[in-house]
């Protein structure tokens, strides 16, 4: 692995970006990307460029963030190769036109029906800490939709960036799909640009940056940001599976993972039952420590190294596991603090570092509390605990998605994304090709059904009580707002009970006799 060599990062000349956005453009204008047997070439040529260039992916990843190679295997290469195969089986029936479904009868005679149609031009900028899933991931979507694609790596993970340009540029149509590396000049030339969707993974505070530039033009825009997620762990939990559990994702990447849980709210007879279980798993995982393990990551940048630092420094809890750093290799062991406020800077922040705060609480009901009293609606939420104790807990919060007994999980092929703070729009499996078409409603009037349609047409001459007699639909429900029970003549003459569903009209009622 060492012998690979990857040339260092060049930025794209600013003055290039608007030819190459133009470019892209064009060739969407000119219809070439709506070929569905087009995009399945490209995503196969996708394939087999990630394919061949395995070592390097993880030549990169370990250059840029120490990334263990199971890691590197199990969170980007194998998983990239995946999706474009589940995509690509999945697409001829993701693209076909939908029938309409649940319309009022009176419109049938429309052959209503949905097509799937590319939006156009879209941009992609991708984040540091999974460079190659969280940068292509969006990109494959992108291609099964029929769009054209600009895609901008993030310069922080550079070695990545490398690798991701000569993926791009060895696999797919040039006039398509071209990248862009840079950082701030050439982000904000790139937002400068008109675009039909942006895709942006990275921190809610660029992700403010990016909804202002997508605001003059309203270009609508998916944002996967972060988020302060907890972990619930009631008093009936195992604490074993508890610190293994939420160990594994403080481990992986270091920490430097949108979807590990930022703080854990535990029962209070259970928490020195979980720090004792959060030692033992850390002696099982790093004999020897993290420090000198091959296994664990290290911190992305000097910046991100100093914001860890200081929510260690500043915490006015209690380490109890863990807490070494090495500045020079941007090392930071996996920490355990106990806290005693949802106050402390480490649960006020989104550590995206190895931090496993700790805040004792009462009951399910005050982490609850506490959990809904943050500022920021997590990605993730991880509850443990019994069945009730769980439905409780999810009935009562909000979050991108949950994974119960479990933490980070999610499973590739279903949706994925954040809601208020954590992001908005969701991605993965078919959701990544839902995320970048248009649906578009098509129905088409056949000429016989003219006569039925003239009353539309004016002079009116009180045509409206005809109208209303003909086309008002009959509520399933009094004047109490209770459900009403249809007689079987009435269910029968209406269709199946006068809803919105089936269709039928006061007309038909008229004619019952009621």
């Amino acid at each position: 692995m060492g012998a690979i060599e990857i040339p260092p990062l060049e930025y794209t000349p600013v003055d290039e970006v608007a030819e190459r956005v133009s470019r892209c453009r064009k060739t969407f204008h000119e219809h070439t990307t709506r070929d569905v047997e087009y995009r399945l070439v490209q995503l196969r040529k996708l394939y087999w460029a990630i394919k061949d260039r395995v070592d390097e992916i993880h030549e990169a990843l370990r250059l840029d963030l120490n990334r263990p190679l199971f890691e590197a295997v199990m969170a980007e290469s194998t998983w990239l190769l995946n999706d474009i195969v589940f995509v690509c089986r999945n697409l001829p029936k993701w693209v076909k036109d939908e029938k309409a479904e649940d319309i009022d009868l009176t419109y049938k005679f429309t052959s209503p029906k949905i097509r799937k149609d590319p939006l156009g031009c879209v941009l992609v900028i991708g984040a540091f800490n999974y460079p190659f899933q969280l940068t292509l991931g969006p990109v494959i979507g992108a291609i099964a939709a029929g769009n054209t694609v600009v895609i901008k790596p993030s310069e922080k993970s550079s070695n990545c960036a490398v690798v991701i340009q000569q993926i791009i540029e060895a696999a797919l149509d040039p006039s398509a799909y071209t990248i862009v590396q840079g950082a701030i000049p050439e982000t904000q030339a790139l937002l400068a640009e008109r675009w039909d969707k942006i895709f942006f993974t990275g921190s809610a505070n660029v992700g403010r940056i990016i909804a202002k530039a997508a605001a003059p033009n309203l270009t609508p825009i998916v944002l996967e940001l972060g988020g302060i997620n907890p972990a619930i762990i009631s008093k009936n939990a195992d604490p074993r599976l508890v610190a293994r559990r939420l160990f594994w994702p403080k481990l992986m990447n270091a920490g430097q993972l949108c979807t590990s849980q930022n703080y854990l709210l535990v029962e209070r007879p259970l928490v020195d039952a979980v720090v004792e279980e959060f030692k033992k798993v850390y002696k099982e995982f790093y004999p020897q420590g993290a420090k000198g393990s091959a296994d664990f990551s290290h911190i992305i940048d000097d910046a991100s190294f100093h914001r860890i630092k200081g929510m260690i420094d500043n915490t006015k809890g209690k380490i109890v596991m863990g807490g070494s750093m090495d500045e020079k290799e941007r090392f930071i062991e996996p920490t355990v603090v106990v806290v005693d406020s949802p106050e402390d800077s480490m649960i006020t922040q989104e550590s995206f570092g190895p931090l496993i705060p700790i805040l004792p609480v009462d009951s399910v009901e005050q982490a609850v509390q506490i959990a809904n009293g943050v500022q920021s609606t997590p990605l993730g939420l991880y509850p443990f605990g019994s069945k009730a104790e769980v439905e409780k807990i999810l009935s009562q919060t909000r979050s991108g998605g949950v994974a119960v007994n479990d933490a980070a999980l999610h499973i590739p092929t279903l949706p994925f994304g954040g809601v208020g703070e954590s992001g908005q729009g969701a991605y993965r499996g078919k959701a990544s090709f839902d995320v970048f078409v248009h649906r578009r409603t098509i129905t088409t009037s056949p000429s016989w059904i003219e006569r039925f349609l003239a009353i539309r047409y004016p002079p009116y001459n009180g045509k409206e009580e005809l109208f209303k007699k003909a086309a008002t639909l009959i509520p399933d429900f009094d004047r109490d707002c209770k459900k009403v029970q249809l007689s079987w003549l009435r269910y029968f003459l209406t269709l199946g009970g006068g809803s919105a569903k089936s269709g039928a009209t006061r007309a038909t009622v008229v004619a019952a006799g009621e």
